[in-house]
């Protein structure tokens, strides 16, 4: 298969990159911000089956002709996406600044959703859209002080998964959403320092790489809650 990670050079994406790579018959191009962790992370996989591209999906209207240059000469056919990509900034909704909420919607929300636009014409039927949300934006969950900007920044990725699989049933493109609990990952630490979370970022990739490959066979327009815990 040929899978996209957007957002893959740390947390749990990186863990994704690392469990699908394993399979050589998978052929995976990565993104993120950081070319140095991505080249990384492309050392770290033996099957030499992994390509990065490094952009700022925060800043997605200045990468469009690089992405789709890129994409297209590593792939004819993308079976795949993974947005992954996130950015938590936390702070009372009185004090968070209009630059930082800005950013977290850019990236949690605007720029996988543009990204998610330039990969849909290179899907065939069959392909799978996997968007990684959170328990904080899943509706009814417990919420938490200082995440309101990333809560409803993910809660909006949520709701476009919905929209989406109405938009491209005609192709036969199933879209789903996992809203994901307690992962200990630096976010997680970021946002509950001293909690102690009982799935560990290797765990959740698992489940992830699993649900991206085979999902779409029994759910379409789904957001799933994935948690143990929440926090």
């Amino acid at each position: 298969m040929n899978i996209i990670v957007n957002g893959g050079s740390r947390g749990i994406g990186r863990e994704v990159v690392l469990y699908l790579s394993a399979d050589k018959d998978h052929q995976l191009l990565v993104t993120g911000r950081n070319a140095e962790q991505l080249n990384k992370l492309q050392r770290e996989c033996p099957n030499e089956n992994v390509t990065y591209l490094p952009i700022d999906i925060s800043a997605l209207d200045k990468e469009i002709e690089n992405i789709k240059n890129h994409v297209c000469n590593r792939f004819s056919r993308v079976d795949i996406l993974i947005n992954i990509a996130g950015l938590l900034i936390v702070k009372d909704f009185e004090n968070i600044s209009v630059w930082e909420a800005r950013s977290m919607m850019e990236t949690n929300f605007f720029g996988p959703a543009f990204f998610t636009k330039l990969i849909i014409p290179l899907m065939p039927a069959n392909a799978h859209i996997v968007n990684i949300s959170s328990m904080g934006g899943f509706q009814g969950s417990g919420k938490y002080r200082g995440l309101s900007y990333y809560s409803a920044s993910k809660a909006a990725l949520a709701i476009l998964t919905e929209c989406l699989a109405v938009e491209l049933g005609e192709k036969s493109i199933s879209v789903n959403c996992l809203a994901l609990g307690s992962v200990q990952t630096e976010m997680f630490e970021t946002a509950f320092p001293g909690y102690k979370a009982s799935v560990t970022p290797q765990e959740i990739a698992e489940f992830i790489s699993y649900f991206a490959i085979n999902g779409n066979r029994f759910f379409n327009g789904r957001i799933l809650p994935v948690a143990v815990n929440n926090p």
